[in-house]
């Protein structure tokens, strides 16, 4: 059977939502710098690609995927938006990969951007009135007390601690954890290979090349992370804080995938197989403990052990949400965000998907190879995993 592989990624650094270095670099532009140099990197010929697959979360609609393509020079190219909130750049990988294996298609982009700092208001005319909502928001479920659809804090974070018994100091524990690895990565420069720097335009008009994740705290502690409050005081027990749960934040990433036929007749390395994929739906309450049955299916359909993988992506949407996953299937935590996650790097939304399997790649080429899976829950109880192969 044709092989989905991937032979190029790249990812933005991170920057932090409304305050940081993006704040004035808008999705489009974030976009048309990693699908120019990814395709770069691949080595292919703009032309070579039939599709580009673009995440887009709450940014209004549109097609951000065909702007890029159209930047980038790659005018028969196509594109495509796809939003399935967290999970949306990692399931524009698995589209990609299901047309590529399918022999549909050859060659495909793959990825997602987020800039949270620019990203459209939304408004609707009430039906009953007729007068207009302002800051109206499409609402991802029906909302529930116990899952509120405007505030995952609660739906996703406090329900996954909460569920599985996890206490503020293990949220807080995990956190620091995450930083403290982030930080020592960007230190011994493990990132800068990935990472297409962006010229940023500042608040005084002038530019900068950024080229570093700024999301991770150097002066955190435990003692800071201990003092902070609970995000609803008013809950006995509400044990999420801004500092457990992941940013807010801006970044683009993307990956470029051929078949396996492609790659040889083009001479092409590839950097890592897509093995397979799963999405799952659970009750929206349960939203973070979503991607321990994702997981689970991928691994099924790939005829995988979760003892045979060798390195894990568990997005911190909240610290909760991995240390769940981490406990469902019994993991290794030395082997989960080995170089911190959405508490630390961030989770630029429709873009943190991509980011995390360009990251996984290529920490499994410095290990010498291996399988390895990203997996993330979606708001409206969903989640995503993929397992790929170096």
């Amino acid at each position: 059977m044709t092989q989905a592989v991937v032979v190029a990624t790249c990812r933005t650094a991170v920057g932090t939502a409304f305050k940081g270095t993006l704040a004035r670099t808008g999705a489009p532009e974030l976009a048309d710098a990693v699908v120019g140099e990814v395709v770069r990197r691949s080595g292919l010929r703009g032309e070579a690609f039939d599709d580009l697959i673009l995440g887009e979360s709450r940014y209004g609609g549109g097609d951000i995927a065909r702007h890029a393509a159209v930047t980038a020079g790659l005018t028969s190219v196509p594109g495509v938006a796809v939003n399935r909130h967290c999970a949306s750049s990692l399931t524009t990988v698995a589209l990609a990969a299901a047309c590529i294996r399918a022999g549909m298609d050859e060659a495909v982009i793959a990825g997602g951007v987020q800039s949270l700092s620019t990203s459209p208001e939304m408004r609707r005319r009430d039906p009953v009135t007729g007068e207009m909502e302002e800051r109206w928001e499409s609402p991802a479920h029906p909302s529930t007390p116990t899952a509120p659809n405007d505030d995952m804090s609660i739906s996703v974070g406090w329900n996954a601690a909460r569920l599985t018994g996890l206490t503020r100091e293990e949220q807080d524990a995990w956190a620091l954890r995450s930083h403290h690895r982030a930080l020592a990565a960007i230190d011994q420069g493990l990132f800068t290979e990935e990472i297409v720097p962006v010229t940023a335009l500042l608040a005084d008009g002038t530019t900068t090349l950024f080229s570093v994740d700024e999301y991770p705290r150097r002066g955190t502690s435990a003692e800071k992370l201990a003092a902070l409050k609970p995000l609803h005081p008013e809950i006995e027990g509400f044990s999420v804080t801004a500092g457990n749960s992941s940013g807010l934040n801006d970044a683009a990433a993307a990956l470029a995938l051929t078949s396996d036929a492609l790659a040889a007749r083009e001479g092409l390395t590839p950097l890592a197989t897509v093995r397979a994929w799963a999405s799952v739906g659970v009750d929206p309450e349960r939203t973070g403990l979503a991607p321990a049955p994702a997981i689970r299916k991928a691994l099924s359909r790939a005829g995988v052990p979760v003892g045979a993988v060798a390195l894990w992506e568990i997005n911190e949407a909240f610290a909760s949400v991995s240390l769940a996953a981490v406990r469902e299937l019994g993991l290794d935590e030395e082997t989960v965000n080995i170089h911190g996650s959405g508490c630390s790097i961030g989770h630029p939304v429709a873009a943190t998907g991509a980011r995390m399997l360009t990251t996984l790649v290529n920490d499994l080429r410095r290990r010498g190879g291996g399988i390895g899976v990203a997996a993330m829950c979606a708001g409206g109880g969903q989640a995503t995993a993929m397992v790929v192969e170096v």
